[in-house]
């Protein structure tokens, strides 16, 4: 047995060099997020909370791939185990234990089992949303690490020497040394940036239960505004960009990438960490839509954005905002957050609007409607209802606000449909008329920040006049404006979705809908309501308490597919190969529905905009104004 003992300690320090080579290398790449601006984290406190995000917040996410769930919990958990039992063996007591090193195999065991089980994803063939390059290397790295150690464990276990135990040492040094040379640029990068950026995540808020989808205010009076380079992000961001491990969920679930625009999410990202390292390795997964292959200078104050650069203007004016790349990351990055801030610097140092957005824009910063139309024709669709006016009452119960689907002809429908449904269940509301402005969503999401703010500013001025109990709407973005935007500016409102409201008249008895069982409907998801608000039980409620008979499309929920019409994409108009409407329209063929309910002016017009579809939209507030008026 003393002859073995200059291997238990070889053996441990072998682990103990693995992490020392892992944290010179992260040292050196944080040298590369430091260059970024600074940014509050409460450290203390996001270090003790990266066990739960990374079991609970960040596995609920893997765990919709089944086979990567139960990869990564048998690799990631293997390989933790075993580096860590084995670097306790640096203790006599441990090394000198048979049993111990019997537990040690068993760990190095399970993680060659994830390996293989992440070797099955690219070999022979990998798989396409997966990316290439030194990801290639990664299960055999790995497979080496653990097979060499549980060889190695298993002699020490058994007593066992001679020839063999240099051998399965070494095999395990070359895979262990390898994968932690891999932090600075590999495909470990993402495990260590990963860590991190779970404890030091710019929006903390997403592990709280709660959706943080609101867009940070920027500071107008700051000598850059927005993202022209890398260093103009801040560090936590940066780190955030690095955790990407490149697994092609964002470019999945991306409506611009279906439709064959020039945007990929994660080719967007991995754009965002070449452009910070001039030494990255070559991109190697699946393109920009188009063929373009941008390339541009590197370094962290080299300029991203450019016909040239490493993006092209058309990828960021392609995005839609919808926050479905977000909701299918594992790491938790925040992919609309880079666009919108590329885009502030775009329109508001550049004035490098789209052509087509110029207009709408100039006129929401002249006229408060981007359509440049007559605030006070904003009530036209209510001829004969008689709306009352806040101005004239000065208070109510409900403000019923309207936004930009009131000017559509066939958006005021349903806004006549809401109206008689209020009307019907006795509720006290008011409209503003003539002094309600456009939230701004449209403005900021384009980047133009300043047309928000003072949007925003006028609104809640002219709001603080009068007395109401909450806010409700029939625009999810008019929703998402007043309910999570405008608090930073001082306007704090109990903003409701007409769905919420109409679901509670129903529950009081004050609305008794008959049930239309004749009728079949699939319910699409509008992502400022599903992704940026978390509502997706209320419109649901509301059809089946009408009985019509509902099935799900295959996205639905938080997880539903964007009808194209969100982020200013139908006015920056950038051309693809398809039409992200005419592409969920087919979804929604698939179930048979006759019925696609909606709960979105925006995604009215956008799939009523399908020219081919046999299927008839309508808003909840029409189905269940149908149901209520039913004969008896």
């Amino acid at each position: 047995m003393h002859s073995l003992m200059p291997l238990t300690t070889v053996f441990p320090g072998l682990v103990w060099a693995m992490a020392a080579l892992a944290l010179v290398q992260t040292a050196r790449r944080a040298a590369l997020w430091r260059v970024g601006s600074a940014a509050p984290v409460a450290w203390l406190h996001g270090l003790a909370q990266v066990p739960r995000r990374y079991l609970v917040d960040v596995h609920h996410v893997v765990a919709r791939d089944s086979y990567a769930s139960r990869m990564h919990a048998v690799v990631a958990g293997g390989l933790l185990a075993a580096s860590l039992l084995t670097a306790l063996a640096i203790l006599p007591p441990l090394a000198g234990s048979r049993a111990y090193w019997l537990l040690v195999a068993l760990a190095f065991a399970v993680t060659a089992a994830g390996s293989i089980l992440v070797g099955a994803r690219r070999y022979p063939a990998k798989q396409k949303r997966l990316s290439a390059g030194r990801f290639q290397i990664l299960p055999l790295l790995l497979l080496a690490y653990a097979v060499g150690g549980t060889l190695t464990a298993l002699l020490l276990a058994l007593g066992a020497g001679g020839i063999a135990l240099p051998f399965t040492l070494a095999l395990a040094a070359a895979g262990g040394l390898g994968l932690a040379f891999e932090v600075r640029q590999g495909p470990m990068r993402h495990a260590v940036a990963g860590a991190l950026h779970l404890a030091a995540h710019p929006r903390p808020g997403r592990f709280e239960g709660r959706p943080d989808t609101a867009l940070q205010p920027l500071d107008l009076e700051a000598p850059r505004l927005g993202a022209e380079m890398p260093a103009d992000f801040t560090w936590n961001r940066l780190l955030s960009y690095d955790a990407c491990v490149s697994c092609g969920r964002c470019e999945t679930a991306c409506p611009a990438f279906a439709a064959g625009q020039p945007l990929n999410p994660k080719r967007l990202i991995q754009d965002l960490v070449a452009g910070l390292n001039p030494a990255e390795p070559p991109y190697a997964g699946n393109p920009y839509p188009g063929g373009r292959e941008g390339q541009g200078e590197r370094g962290p104050l080299a300029g991203l954005i450019g016909p040239e650069a490493r993006i092209h203007p058309d990828t960021l004016w392609s995005c839609t905002t919808c926050r479905a790349c977000v909701e299918e990351c594992p790491m938790m990055i925040e992919h609309v957050d880079a666009v919108v801030s590329l885009r502030r610097y775009q329109t508001l140092e550049r004035a490098a609007l789209p052509e087509k957005a110029i207009g709408p824009v100039t006129e929401l910063r002249q006229a408060g409607d981007p359509g440049g139309r007559p605030l006070a024709a904003r009530t036209d669709f209510a001829a004969g209802l008689d709306l009352p006016l806040m101005a004239d009452r000065h208070e109510a119960d409900v403000l019923l606000w309207l936004g930009e689907g009131a000017y559509d002809l066939r958006y005021g429908r349903t806004l006549r449909a809401l109206v008689r449904l209020l009307r019907r269940a006795n509720v006290d509301f008011a409209v503003l008329g003539a002094e309600e402005r456009d939230t701004g969503d449209l403005a900021r999401r384009l980047g133009d920040e300043a047309t928000f703010q003072g949007l925003a500013r006028e609104n809640i001025a002219m709001l603080a006049k009068y007395r109401f109990t909450r806010i409700v709407t029939a625009d999810p973005h008019a929703l998402h404006a007043l309910r999570n935007e405008y608090p930073a500016f001082g306007g704090h409102y109990t903003v409701m979705h007409h769905t919420a409201l109409l679901l509670e008249l129903i529950r009081a008895g004050t609305l008794a809908p008959r049930r239309l069982p004749d009728l079949s409907v699939t319910y699409h998801d509008p992502c400022y309501l599903a992704r940026y608000n978390g509502e997706t039980e209320a419109p649901r409620a509301i059809l089946d308490a009408i009985g019509l008979s509902r099935v799900e499309m295959a996205r639905s929920g938080k997880r539903a597919m964007c009808c194209g019409g969100g982020g200013g994409a139908p006015v920056s108009d950038i051309p693809g190969e398809r039409r992200i409407p005419d592409l969920r329209m087919a979804q929604a063929a698939e179930t048979g529905a006759g019925i696609v309910a909606v709960a979105c002016p925006s995604c009215t017009a956008m799939l009523e905009g399908v020219t081919d579809r046999e299927a008839e939209i309508r808003d909840i507030a029409e189905l269940l104004l149908q149901a209520v008026e039913a004969e008896r």
